[in-house]
């Protein structure tokens, strides 16, 4: 069963609940809180990302620097910065956008997408960056660059072997997430578990190399005002990424982690849960923490209500 975690008040009348289940970790690895149905496995999307990586660290990809190792990890906005990366990455390597065979898109970012031209296009889809990482390394390893997406092929093997190891998940069937890759199943303390590992890991290591680019290039993995962004910004040390249908994971610096699946995926409900954990885990709390823990409802304009984590929840 889920638990209801975050609440929109409107006028002082209860309009909307968000339910779900989430999982703090202490940092010896054992749950510290526990809601919901944090052993049953889910599709962690994009939250994957950083653990799809660390495949291609081990296995021979080098990045130009950490920013570009970011763009692998990314679920960017299709900003110009965005696009630039990825089609430096493909040029790098000899390849183009044709390439690609994640789904063409429009940016995420609104002005983005109001200035993109011609129209939907690969290098603007939230995940080519991963792409074009994925490309790289087939290309260093000699591996076949079409259809690469593949279950079967070498470099998605590699990858299915990376999250087994970082999560301890048994195997089991699979899915296709939005870009068309196959997507594994993970329960929230697996996942939890593995951010832990990668914010702890040794120095250089593939773990913490990508876990340092994330936290170092916020704006990379997300966009304008992305939650990603606004999270990491407001609490230094922390590695963190969403995923699609209301995914997060992330971890501090001594290893406490945390994860989370909103039951109707729904994106208002992720920021104020976030922050509620983060309180929980023990950040300290400053303005910025506050103003993003509860985010206003308008009526007219005015703000007349707000989105928050149920008190003594979490």
């Amino acid at each position: 069963m889920t638990v209801e975690l975050v609440e929109v008040v409107r006028s002082g009348f209860r309009e909307c609940v968000h339910s779900g289940s989430v999982v703090i970790l202490g940092a010896d690895g054992e749950p510290t809180l526990a809601l919901g149905e944090v052993h049953v496995p889910i599709f962690p999307r994009s939250t994957n990302k950083p653990m799809q990586a660390i495949t291609l660290l081990r296995n021979g990809f080098e990045p130009l620097d950490d920013a570009e190792l970011a763009i692998a990890t990314a679920s960017h906005y299709g900003e110009p910065d965005h696009v630039a990366l990825v089609e430096r990455l493909l040029d790098r390597f000899g390849f183009d956008e044709k390439s690609l065979e994640c789904p063409p898109d429009l940016p995420q970012d609104e002005r983005a997408r109001a200035e993109a031209l011609p129209g939907p296009r690969r290098v603007y889809m939230n995940c080519s960056g991963k792409h074009a990482a994925m490309l790289a390394t087939c290309a260093v390893n000699g591996w076949p660059t079409e259809g690469y997406l593949d279950q079967a092929h070498p470099l998605q093997q590699a990858v299915i072997a990376t999250i087994t190891d970082l999560t301890g998940e048994p195997e089991t069937d699979l899915g296709i997430d939005g870009c068309g890759l196959p997507i594994i199943p993970v329960s929230l303390v697996n996942l939890a578990r593995a951010f832990a590992a990668m914010a702890t890991a040794a120095p250089g290591s593939p773990e913490r190399r990508v876990a340092d680019a994330i936290r170092a290039n916020p704006r990379v993995i997300s966009g304008t005002n992305a939650p990603d962004l606004l999270t990491m910004q407001a609490t230094p040390g922390l590695v963190c990424k969403i995923g699609a249908d209301g995914v997060h994971a992330g971890a501090l610096p001594d290893g406490t982690a945390f994860a989370y699946k909103i039951a109707d995926g729904h994106d208002r409900a992720r920021i104020p849960l976030t922050l509620a954990i983060l309180h929980r885990m023990g950040v300290e709390w400053t303005a910025a923490h506050a103003d993003l823990a509860a985010p206003p409802v308008l009526g007219g304009g005015a703000r007349v209500g707000v989105v928050r984590a149920i008190p003594g929840v979490v």
